[in-house]
């Protein structure tokens, strides 16, 4: 030793540069013997057979009475049942459509698609979109506790894993949505370890919708715009709020301003209501500006409108300061919608700095001191970014029409937006007035589309509801 090279040195195996790696441990293999794994299989066998009446009582039920038929009377006997069954269900289709298909349709239809839709793809879908979790070797996966269907959609319930939270399934619905070939693919939470998953079956909203019929009575807290995806009527609310609109070119803004306005005919039509209407592209609202009580096309007459509508609302503050706290719509003290289209003009893109700063600070008086003395605003934008219009916090509800990149999603709507399913960003340019919802309290966006209110519907609103003074001239034609 003494004649070596590397005398004295710690001499150091190769395989164990760390003296803890000198010892390794091996998980033990032990093979279950075969009749452990029998048993399991008739255990599993024997807990579906219980559960199935639970589960599926019309079918097991269906099959219990038919082979008590066929075991009893024989096949004669259950060939007359069934032929009865299926006239009665003939009648019951042709007769009460919406009952039979509520009650036997849609349940069949949730059926089949729980057992060959998502049972079948839940373990592979799941795996490859990062929701399963592993421990000590054994893989955990949420588990499906009931399929819903209705006329359009399935609604999932689902069962977390135990330490995972709704925020790993919100991360994952575009991958879950193309595991399950659906369209798109939205989030609720229900309780703890409770979520819904909700995937369309096809999109309702494919088809424009014409001008809604002008209400008999004004709803002022729900003034019917469009359709929601599921069919049902889309109303907005007006009084007591404030919304905020953004889309591209294109989307569908004006689609929702005039389906507004039009909700609002006949409160309008009795002075109970008004609308003070900025319109700098001189394009969009001029068609309708007899219905609007005051207007403005530039940035001095649109700062001007903007702060007298800020004094209104100062002096009927302090005529209803310790009488009052909640605003009646009246003659004398009407509701006042001020629409701003395109506000980003006025707080923005304005050259003059004195036009830009008096048009933020009234937007910004009105928006947060309005809602209780009756003005709201209703304001659209096409770039959502704060650098444009830095009072976005200030609009309780907003409206997402299709928007150029996926982060503006969660300005407009709020964070975890997109992750709830709300992809505005991939709305489809032939789709205007296609958008998503997020109204204040709930953090669930809602997709629908507004009504399309062409040219010759405004020509006809303002012929009808507008002031005289204003109002545009029709040719009768000779007779």
């Amino acid at each position: 030793m003494l004649r070596s090279n590397r005398a004295g040195s710690t001499q150091v195996q190769p395989t164990a540069p760390v003296p803890a790696q000198t010892v390794r441990f091996s998980t033990p293999v032990v093979e279950t013997p075969g009749i452990f794994i029998l048993a399991r299989w008739v255990a599993r066998l024997v807990g579906l057979l219980v559960l199935l009446p639970f589960r599926f009582p019309v079918a097991v039920a269906t099959v219990a009475v038919s082979v008590a038929v066929w075991h009893w009377l024989g096949w004669v006997a259950l060939a007359v049942v069934w032929t009865v069954a299926d006239l009665g269900l003939l009648v019951w289709w042709r007769r009460w459509p919406d009952l039979f298909r509520r009650c036997v349709a849609l349940r069949a239809l949730a059926a089949w698609r729980w057992v060959w839709v998502y049972r079948r793809h839940w373990q592979p879908v799941l795996v490859v979109a990062g929701l399963a979790e592993s421990y000590q070797e054994r893989q955990y996966l949420p588990r499906i506790r009931r399929v819903t269907c209705s006329e359009w959609s399935d609604r999932v319930r689902v069962r977390l894993v135990a330490g995972t939270a709704p925020t790993d399934v919100e991360q994952r619905v575009s991958e879950l949505a193309h595991g399950f070939g659906a369209p798109s693919c939205r989030v609720t939470v229900n309780g703890p370890r409770d979520v819904v998953l909700e995937f369309p079956r096809f999109d309702t909203l494919a088809q424009p919708i014409d001008a809604l019929e002008v209400p008999e009575a004004v709803d002022l807290r729900a003034l019917p715009m469009g359709l929601c995806e599921d069919g049902e009527v889309w109303r907005l609310r007006l009084h007591g709020t404030h919304v905020l609109t953004v889309g591209v070119t294109g989307a569908g803004k004006g689609s929702v301003i005039w389906s507004a306005v039009r909700a609002m005919l006949p409160a309008i039509e009795d002075g109970t209501a008004q609308v003070w209407a900025v319109d700098p592209k001189r394009m969009e609202l001029s068609y309708g500006r007899a219905l609007f009580a005051r207007y403005a096309d530039t940035g001095e007459t649109a700062v001007g409108l903007l702060e007298a509508a800020v004094s209104m609302m100062q002096e009927r503050a302090a005529r209803y300061a310790g009488k009052q706290r909640v605003h009646t719509p009246t003659v004398e003290d009407p509701f006042v919608v001020v629409v701003v289209d395109e506000v980003a003009f006025v707080t923005a893109y304005h050259p003059d700095r004195d036009v830009r700063r008096r048009a933020e600070n009234a937007l910004a008086t009105l928006t947060s001191q309005g809602r209780s003395v009756g003005v709201s605003v209703l304001a659209a934008l096409q770039d959502p970014r704060k650098e444009v219009l830095n009072l976005r916090n200030l609009f309780p509800d907003k409206i997402a029409l299709r928007l150029d990149e996926a982060s503006q999603v969660d300005m407009v709507l709020g964070d975890g937006a997109r992750e709830r399913g709300a992809n505005a960003h991939l709305i489809d340019p032939d789709l205007p007035g296609v958008a998503f919802v997020r109204l204040e309290g709930s953090p669930v966006p809602v997709r629908v589309r507004a009504a399309f209110v062409c040219d010759a519907d405004i020509d006809a609103m303002a012929a009808e509801y507008g002031a005289p003074s204003l109002r545009p001239v029709v040719d009768e034609g000779v007779a």
